[in-house]
């Protein structure tokens, strides 16, 4: 007698997930399990996404199955990476395990239902780099995979801002574009930028930080870049805003910058890139081109614990998204600084403002899907709906975290010329909008905080 995909994997399936069965999924041959009331269902559109997860058993797996459209999540796609929230929240440590042993009923499974079959190959969208990390060539390269999709691409997901970085949800009625121009508000009144002031924008994106920061406080900045897509649009922009006269583009390597004295240095989302090995080397050369008395913030992705900030090799991030990227705990940040001449004086965590922004970018895409998979093909933008969902979780769950780090290079009698009080940001009344309503993308979305 046949027996049915669904019932053939089922006590695999609640061994992996420790005994439960809190989502429904359905199999290539129509059958299904799990309860019929879950918001969510896991859909396995082939056996190849079983191959998939066989031959490179967990994220590996699942994130080649999910880019390759063997495998899909119908509904709610956070609670399905989500088990916990699945589970009502009784389960804390609930785990997605695939053991040996699981491995071992998996692939009886397989066998049993006769799809085993040969490795299926990675998805073109998978990244492959050579050479020795933080290279600057494979920097390059690495840059290059994860910014070289295609400025419209950005455009559909990010919104008008071309912001690309946690923004700063300052009211609930606020929309992608007002938080992220208050997310660039607050970074400018960290660094205290004043008229005439020279700003270093490290990882400079698509200049939406400089043009900000030249608009509103007058400064003259330089931005920089790997992604010489990025560069060209960006020049683009700033030439648009009128505000060439005040802001240089380039592309260009922040360890071959040598042009200082800077009045301050933004780097935001950038140190993500740069790897633990190459963190001295970076703080270095940033503090060589300050002034006395200049500001650096540092806004970056964090890891809450020490276990490493390299991206395990095999995980879907590394593969796919941000290959040779890293994510350090905050202290070794904070303790990096202040090695290499910093006073470290502010730190604030953004954690659930990131989680925010990523459901914001996952409204834009599922809004802009269409498009986006004319332009940049379907891998793709699943690679993105994927990673953007999951990172969303990540920051809910507090599995990763988002910190701005100020740092000064007090003059050499120790004098820092900071104020002896936070008022000087301004946080005492809401940050202005800069944006009008009817100006916010379609995509957007006001969404309270966690």
């Amino acid at each position: 007698m046949y027996e049915s995909a669904a019932a053939t994997l089922e006590p695999v399936i609640r061994r992996v997930l420790g005994g439960h069965l809190p989502l429904r999924i359905k199999c290539w041959d129509g059958s299904t399990l799990g309860p019929v009331e879950s918001t969510s269902t896991l859909v396995l559109r082939s056996p190849q996404a079983l191959r998939h997860i066989l031959f490179s058993p967990g994220e590996l797996g699942f994130g080649r199955a999910f880019v390759s459209g063997d495998l899909d999540i119908e509904g709610d796609i956070y609670s399905t990476l989500d088990l916990r929230q699945l589970m009502g929240g009784l389960h804390e440590n609930v785990e997605v395990k695939l053991d040996a042993r699981g491995i071992a009923e998996l692939t009886k499974a397989a066998a049993k239902l006769g799809i085993i079959g040969r490795p299926p190959k990675p998805p073109l969208e998978e990244a492959r780099l050579r050479g020795r990390m933080h290279t600057r060539t494979r920097d390059e390269a690495a840059v290059a995979h994860h910014y070289n999709v295609g400025n419209r691409f950005y455009r559909s997901v990010l919104g008008p801002s071309m912001t690309y970085s946690c923004a700063y949800w300052a009211g609930d009625e606020f929309c992608l574009e007002d938080a992220q121009a208050a997310k660039f508000e607050l970074v400018c009144r960290k660094l205290a930028l004043m008229p005439g002031d020279r700003l270093l924008d490290v990882g400079c994106g698509w200049a939406s930080m400089l043009i900000h920061a030249a608009r509103y406080h007058g400064v003259h900045g330089v931005g920089i870049t790997l992604a010489k897509e990025q560069a060209v649009l960006a020049t683009q922009r700033v030439a648009e805003a009128g505000l060439t006269a005040q802001i240089e583009i380039r592309f260009q390597d922040y360890r071959e910058t040598n042009d200082g004295p800077f009045d301050a240095i933004s780097s935001i989302g950038m140190f993500e890139h740069v790897g633990t090995e190459g963190k001295h080397a970076y703080f270095m050369n940033l503090h060589r081109l300050l002034k006395p008395r200049g500001r650096l913030l540092n806004h970056a992705i964090s890891r809450p614990d020490t276990h490493g900030g390299k991206l395990p090799p095999k995980s879907f991030v590394a593969r796919y998204v941000f290959p040779d990227g890293e994510l350090m705990e905050v202290g070794q940040v904070a303790t990096t600084m202040q090695d290499l001449g910093f006073e470290v004086r502010d730190v604030e965590s953004l954690r659930e403002h990131y989680a925010r922004t990523l459901r914001a970018w996952v409204v834009n895409l599922e809004a802009n899907w269409t498009e986006i998979v004319a332009n940049v093909g379907e891998g793709r933008a699943r690679v993105w709906r994927l990673y953007m969902a999951a990172s969303a979780v990540g920051f809910e769950a507090h599995r990763i975290s988002i910190h701005q780090v100020l740092g000064v290079k007090n003059d050499e009698d120790g004098r820092s010329a900071m104020p002896p009080t936070r008022r000087y940001l301004g946080l005492e009344k809401p940050l202005p909008r800069t944006v009008r309503r009817d100006s916010c993308f379609v995509g957007s979305t006001t969404t309270t905080l966690m």
